[in-house]
């Protein structure tokens, strides 16, 4: 990959903070949490454009009514800013991330934020432009991984799993960097990209591991496209839920749109929408 290509790659890593509104989404001042309007209660909430915004959308469409919710959905294509955004009162929730990223968002950043349970799971996967299995790779091939750290973690977890490296005893995946590589005996080369860019720069390296809702944006399928697929098994920590601010852990919409995520309507959404394995339920 060329100097000019590896500098245009990084400096678009940061623009990609630019949101797109989906609907009546746009948000207009900081939130008190959500608020009743003539016995509707207006929930503010910030998500993924896939698949999050989408099941959003479903429940907005088809369950929210029912339940006396309205939901006013923003969609972000960057991981940093749903929670800072939930941290300033700008949403009254956001619904894209997992535990280990929320954990080390918390740790780094010091929100206080409320977790509900895992609705679903978008499986991380290796994909490649050039090769189609794992035994074409060659020595010192170059490897795109996720420059955030849980989402480095969990690539580097998966290229252990298929058996291209091996970490150090007693490193947790979620927080591996490449330092923890113990054995790589393909010397392959690691470089860290921002985690939106890597389905757009496939091209560019032997393979990029990517996270499952960027696969669904780029129009990869996969159980069909991925040489590699990560597990979505019980064991599998990287289930996606709504994330609010502590004090609005027991506010009867979020508890009443949590409810609705869970619902077997939801459930049933997800397994129609997604057939190619890439968003599988958590529940």
């Amino acid at each position: 990959m060329s100097n000019l290509t590896r500098r245009s790659l990084f400096a678009s890593g940061a623009g990609v903070a630019a949101l797109s509104v989906t609907g009546c989404g746009l948000i207009g001042g900081a939130s008190d949490g959500p608020q009743e309007k003539k016995g509707v209660t207006e929930i503010k909430i910030g998500a993924s454009p896939k698949p999050h915004a989408e099941i959003l959308q479903f429940v907005q469409d088809k369950l929210a009514k029912d339940a006396g919710l309205s939901l006013k959905i923003t969609t972000y294509t960057d991981y940093q800013i749903p929670n800072q955004a939930l941290s300033d009162g700008d949403i009254d929730a956001n619904y894209y991330q997992n535990q280990p990223f929320l954990d080390e968002q918390e740790k780094k950043k010091g929100y206080d934020f409320f977790a509900f349970k895992g609705v679903h799971i978008e499986p991380l996967g290796l994909y490649s432009e050039k090769i189609t299995k794992l035994d074409e790779l060659k020595d010192g091939d170059e490897i795109a991984i996720a420059n955030d750290p849980t989402n480095r973690g969990r690539g580097l977890g998966l290229l252990a799993e298929a058996g291209l490296i091996t970490l150090k005893k007693g490193v947790e995946v979620t927080s591996a960097t490449t330092g923890d590589v113990d054995e790589n005996p393909q010397k392959l080369k690691f470089t860290e990209v921002e985690s939106a860019q890597i389905p757009r720069s496939l091209g560019d390296f032997a393979a990029g591991v990517v996270n499952g809702n960027y696969a669904i944006d780029a129009g990869l399928k996969p159980s069909k496209d991925a040489i590699v697929l990560e597990k979505s098994d019980a064991k599998n920590p990287y289930a996606n839920f709504v994330v609010a601010r502590t004090e609005e852990k027991d506010n009867a919409g979020l508890k009443k749109l949590d409810e609705l995520l869970h619902s077997d309507k939801v459930k049933d959404f997800i397994t129609r929408t997604y057939t190619d394995g890439s968003v599988i339920p958590a529940f």
